[in-house]
């Protein structure tokens, strides 16, 4: 089975996974597709292969050296993004793609367009797989599962290809920062690794956001509105009133590369009482608790013109990956060199946003992240051309082989 077919077959499971069950793997659909992967390495003939309750799929395809190599691992999560529905994914696939215009759901006008997409004119001759416009693709990060099983599989079927032993992991709830919590490091037993996480072909990162999540309550005093003057407090007031003392500018839609934000995910309130989200990013760790500092002096601002009204919690979430990958850079080096063998342009860049192997590298596996391939992940104009899945899987066969010579 090549890596088309396999995606086809994996993104049909609907694994998005849900924040709020307090479950691991959150929804019941990322372990069934888990055990329809354990089936497959089984047939495959991969050895300690393994499936814990929590949803974290191990197995192992064995060296055939005759000298002791590294192991490298290769990792990627079942879940998709809670953003939007995973259930019912129907991919198209558009051959050698001409340009202009795709429509995924002409009933709909749900139209995929290089006017608001313009990375589309990047693969114009590429076949794409699309969706239908109902739902997410999935090849966040679906498309890292089959790349993956794809190059085990390749290099099982070719026995002169000489690797050390390699590690391969699928793990739940990625997309809701859970990812890495129960991965048992030690059992996995790799010297390190990288996850298949990233976007488009020949993208490689070992720097990620710093980042937390503060929940910000505004408790107000509700008093009848023709008699509230001096009395009432009016909690989505203050909430708001805190929210336009944070820098405008630092939002989402207003930065790039490095340059970090507060990012409003979520409010909820009445007059007497109000709750606010945000998450906080930043790549620089000194900038980032600057970030945090600001949100504890905004709250103790307002509280001094509203006694007692602000309370904020703040819990970091992960942290740049960059400390525990530059003292061991040569697996940077390796991917990079890797990528070359396969004809692919390696573009090293910060990821603006987090990444399992960001926790894993911090729990002592050093894991930078390497295209996958898709675009637009998390919603209905998401796709992967067929190519630079096929790129990714040729540069884990390269990296086994490099490790190995």
């Amino acid at each position: 089975m090549n890596v088309v077919d396999r995606f086809l077959q994996y993104v049909k499971f609907d694994t998005q996974s849900d924040e709020l069950t307090n479950l691991t793997p959150s929804t019941p659909g990322q372990m069934i597709f888990a055990q329809h992967l354990e089936k497959e390495l089984t047939n495959l003939g991969l050895s300690d292969i393994s499936l814990d309750d929590n949803g974290y799929l191990m197995a192992t395809l064995p060296g055939n050296c005759d000298k002791k190599v590294p192991t490298v691992g290769f990792i990627a999560h079942l879940d998709t993004s809670p953003d939007m529905s995973g259930r019912h994914v129907t991919p198209r696939i558009i051959e050698k793609y001409e340009g202009g215009d795709i429509v995924l759901n002409a009933e709909k006008n749900i139209v995929l367009s290089p006017t608001q997409f313009p990375e589309l004119n990047d693969y114009v001759g590429q076949s794409l797989i699309v969706t239908d416009g109902n739902t997410l693709l999935g090849a966040d990060d679906k498309a890292g599962i089959a790349e993956i099983i794809t190059a085990v599989d390749y290099l099982r079927t070719h026995p002169e290809i000489k690797h050390g032993d390699i590690r391969i992991a699928f793990n739940p709830d990625e997309e809701i920062g859970q990812g890495a919590h129960k991965f048992d490091v030690k059992k996995f037993g790799a010297d390190w690794a990288y996850t298949m996480d990233g976007g488009a072909v020949g993208e490689l990162e070992f720097e990620n956001f710093n980042a937390a999540v503060a929940k910000v309550t505004f408790k107000g005093r509700n008093v009848h509105p023709g008699y509230a003057k001096h009395k009432m407090v009016n909690s989505i007031r203050v909430a708001n009133q805190f929210a336009i003392m944070l820098p405008r500018w630092e939002t989402p839609e207003h930065t790039e590369g490095y340059e970090g934000f507060y990012h409003l995910v979520g409010i909820e309130g009445d007059v007497e009482k109000t709750v606010m989200t945000y998450i906080i990013r930043d790549h620089d760790r000194d900038r980032f608790e600057r970030r945090k500092k600001e949100l504890e002096h905004l709250a103790r601002k307002v509280n001094n013109e509203f006694p007692e009204c602000v309370s904020l919690e703040l819990k970091d979430q992960y942290y740049n990956m960059r400390e525990k990958i530059e003292p061991v850079m040569h697996i940077i080096d390796t991917a990079k060199a890797a990528m070359e063998r396969a004809g692919v342009v390696p573009k090293v860049q910060p990821i603006r946003g987090g990444t399992d192997g960001a926790q894993l590298s911090f729990k002592g596996l050093p894991c930078p992240n390497i295209f996958a391939g898709g675009l637009n992940f998390h919603g209905r104009f998401e796709f992967v051309p067929i190519p630079s899945m096929e790129k990714a899987t040729d540069t884990i066969v390269e990296i086994c082989k490099m490790v190995a010579e």
